[in-house]
């Protein structure tokens, strides 16, 4: 349809155009002694038309001509910066696929091209350091390291995952630490910031890191527990020997975090060791009411420092509800052995361990004998009944 409205109008323009012109009879008189020249205004104005339009066509093929090197050169130029884009590509693909010697060689080619060169030299980077490659690793980061810029930040996350999975811990904690004083806290740096934390057995960065995790839903539920737990014990560990810092570490925990009951179980030995088993009685408490676990009431016993007689009370409660659990009868034992009950203790150690012998109870009993019950044979007999036990 538009191809025959210009044909009309072209037609439309070509009458108009014959019309005036049959119209126009003036001339033009061209002097040029002794010649003279009498041309048709018509023919002149077509004349002028013709040359303008040839002087035209003309002037733009010179121009044309003088700007040929140029366009060559610009269009050698983007076929090279295509060419380079292309082996880009292709290596990232390679590296990908696990083809490290093919993606490094690529890398190294689209190296050629201004615009990639940081982007190809860290991808030839992660190439070599697949392929163990440890000279041609430094000196493509070294390459990239050249080329700073938008890439300062890809370039330290690679150097700091590369230097993770090669164990160098420390050189990864360096690379991490510069991205965090440039304000950077994005999940990819967290994850590889716990892990580094782990390794190097910074276990207050472990806690502070995983808690940001989970705030950014980076990390399940679960996944933080278990970090924090192995945490939270690990510098309980690291404090075992002093008790003022560790009841000042225990102190510091969040409630929500004293609700694992796994941690706990396993945290109350430290505090009991150190003379600071009182300060878990609550959370044990708390936690025994919630639900009931063997295991944590076996702890009791270690968290009555200067009270036994109310924990006793309490725990004799408990026995109403559960008379057959061996954790809390040998709880009570130690109690009693506390409140100086000799009787009762040994009743009590004496049931649990019928119920679930364990090298604990025999200790307890054997200890109660020896220095309490005046009963030395009976608490040698404890004695090896225990180190068969521990053997066994």
């Amino acid at each position: 349809m538009r191809a025959l409205i210009w044909l009309i109008g072209i037609f439309a323009l070509a009458a108009g155009v014959a019309m005036l012109a049959n119209v126009n009879d003036g001339y033009v008189l061209v002097v040029l002694p002794p010649w003279r020249i009498q041309l048709s205004l018509n023919l002149l104005i077509v004349g002028l038309i013709v040359a303008f339009l040839s002087a035209y066509v003309v002037l733009r093929m010179i121009r044309r001509t003088m700007a040929l090197p140029g366009r060559v050169v610009q269009y050698r130029e983007r076929r090279r910066k295509e060419k380079a884009g292309r082996a880009l590509r292709d290596g990232i693909r390679a590296l990908f696929e696990g083809r490290f010697a093919q993606s490094l060689k690529l890398a190294g080619a689209a190296f050629s091209d201004a615009d990639n060169r940081s982007m190809a030299a860290l991808v030839a980077a992660r190439a070599a350091h697949a392929m163990r490659d440890d000279t041609r690793y430094r000196i493509w980061l070294g390459r990239a390291a050249e080329q700073e810029g938008e890439s300062r930040v890809a370039r330290l996350m690679t150097e700091a995952e590369l230097a993770v999975e090669g164990r160098r811990f420390e050189e990864a904690a360096e690379r991490l630490e510069h991205l965090r004083m440039a304000g950077h806290r994005h999940i990819a740096l967290l994850r590889l910031s716990l892990r580094v934390a782990s390794a190097l057995a910074r276990w207050d960065e472990v806690l502070r890191t995983a808690r940001q995790l989970y705030k950014h839903k980076a990390m399940s539920e679960e996944q933080m527990r278990s970090v924090l737990r192995r945490a939270h014990l690990e510098r309980m560990r690291e404090l075992a020997g002093d008790a003022e810092g560790l009841a000042a570490y225990w102190k510091g925990i969040p409630a929500d975090e004293l609700s694992d009951r796994r941690m706990v179980e396993r945290a109350v030995p430290y505090l009991a060791a150190t003379g600071q088993g009182a300060l878990a009685r609550k959370t044990l408490e708390r936690l025994l009411e919630a639900e009931w676990d063997s295991g944590l009431a076996r702890l009791y016993g270690s968290c009555c420092e200067g009270d036994a007689v109310d924990c006793l009370a309490r725990g004799e409660k408990w026995l109403r509800m559960y008379p057959k659990d061996a954790g809390l009868l040998y709880a009570l034992g130690r109690l009693c052995a506390n409140a100086q009950l000799w009787g009762k203790a040994q009743s009590y150690l004496e049931a649990s361990l019928n119920l679930a012998p364990s090298v604990e109870t025999h200790l307890a009993l054997a200890r109660l004998f020896e220095s309490r019950l005046d009963r030395p044979d009976e608490a040698q007999a404890h004695y090896r009944a225990a180190a068969e036990r521990s053997t066994a």
